[in-house]
């Protein structure tokens, strides 16, 4: 086994024998057939299953790498956007090179839409793909592993529970970051904190920050390591949360009963919910290389934290949240393209949201809606003090 072997995404000579072994997965073939089919499956599981077996078989007969098995996923991307995402749209990316490797951190929201939108957005900008960042605590299926590392994902350990585990753990992880970028020219996304962000806070743990910096030799400063990463920060904003009744829920139960605990294969599921669900409009905010001078990750953060919060684009839904859950209307611009918050020209919009939000069980409701608000507190405060 040579370096990294362990986490890294598969290679082009692994593709073959890892879609052959996919294929003979039960566990696969009936997660694609809920997915595909969420109301005929209950009744007609047992007819559909053979079916999208024999298509996934047929789609995956002729791939022989890594870049074929992409080519797959962005048919499935492009279907499931067609059905719902209303628009993606992006901004930014006028000032990266193409061909340059870079560290891209966002926002963290949903488990797999996240990177997927960064990629999608970077594929069709002729932009080089990214290897994408995910913890070992969301592989809890095989198969789900397999496709992750076929689709240019790296493994993070966050089983490590030792002092001592975790720290060789995370050096080992910051010199495959390292060595992806500058010895490899890949580019790598990676979110701003572990785990997403479910009450809609986006703050950056300096623990990922101080993990990136781990592998800086110690005779080198900080900022010159940074540089040489080139961390761009990305700031994603999601119209509708298809998770949203699901992250209420479990914020209320750790609110009421002080704590939650997770069923088993439930990451799973969350990212299940989050392609199959509405997402509405998209938007990818990509901004500018960390250049500066940095004492510490301390100032790193707050540089990162300014750009993610300062970049992202509110929707109407965010401001309906806030007048809901604060009485007030709040003075800030929302959409692409940067328009002053009206509500009384968006009276049906605004009425859609009310039902949505009606939905979800009264106690856990103003958790809800505090999702959508708190990027307009955010932004208010222009610093995340939601």
């Amino acid at each position: 086994m040579t370096e990294f072997d362990d986490i890294r995404p598969y290679r082009d000579d692994e593709v073959r024998s890892t879609l052959d072994r996919l294929l003979q997965d039960p566990e696969l073939v009936d997660a694609v057939t809920r997915l595909r089919f969420p109301g005929l499956y209950p009744l007609f599981g047992w007819l559909l299953k053979p079916l999208v077996k024999s298509t996934l078989k047929q789609q995956l007969s002729s791939i022989q790498d890594v870049d074929g098995f992409q080519h797959v996923v962005e048919n499935y991307m492009a279907a499931m956007m067609a059905k719902r995402v209303k628009a993606l749209t992006s901004s930014g990316l006028d000032k990266l090179d193409k061909k340059t490797a870079y560290l891209f951190i966002s926002n963290h929201r949903d488990i797999a839409m996240d990177p997927a939108f960064v990629n999608w957005v970077l594929y069709h900008n002729k932009s080089n793909t990214l290897r994408i960042a995910i913890g070992d605590n969301l592989l809890t299926k095989p198969f789900v592993s397999d496709l992750m590392r076929l689709n240019k994902s790296f493994i993070v350990n966050r089983s490590a529970k030792a002092p001592r585990e975790k720290l060789k753990a995370a050096k080992y992880l910051s010199s495959y970051i390292h060595h992806s970028i500058c010895n490899e020219h890949s580019s790598i996304w990676i979110a701003q904190r572990e785990g997403r962000a479910k009450d809609g806070c986006d703050k950056t743990n300096s623990a990922v920050l101080g993990m990136i910096a781990l592998n800086k030799p110690k005779t080198e400063d900080l900022s010159s390591y940074i540089r040489q990463l080139r961390i761009v920060p990305v700031s994603i904003s999601y119209e509708l949360d298809p998770c949203d009744a699901a992250k209420a829920r479990e914020l209320y139960m750790q609110r009421t009963q002080g704590s939650y605990q997770k069923e088993e294969h439930e990451d799973v599921k969350s990212i299940a919910m989050g392609i199959a669900g509405d997402k509405g409009n998209v938007h990818l905010a990509f901004g500018d290389i960390l250049d500066g001078d940095y004492a510490d990750t301390d100032e790193l953060v707050a540089a990162l934290d300014k750009q993610i919060l300062g970049n992202y684009v509110l929707h109407a839904t965010n401001c309906f949240a806030y007048e809901l859950l604060h009485g007030k209307v709040p003075s800030v611009n929302y959409g692409v393209n940067n328009t002053p918050y009206d509500p009384t020209s968006l009276t049906a919009e605004k009425a859609a949201f009310i039902q949505r939000m009606n939905a979800i069980p009264d106690g856990q409701r103003e958790i809800a809606l505090g999702i959508y608000a708190n990027p307009v507190v955010s932004k208010l405060s222009s610093i995340s003090e939601c």
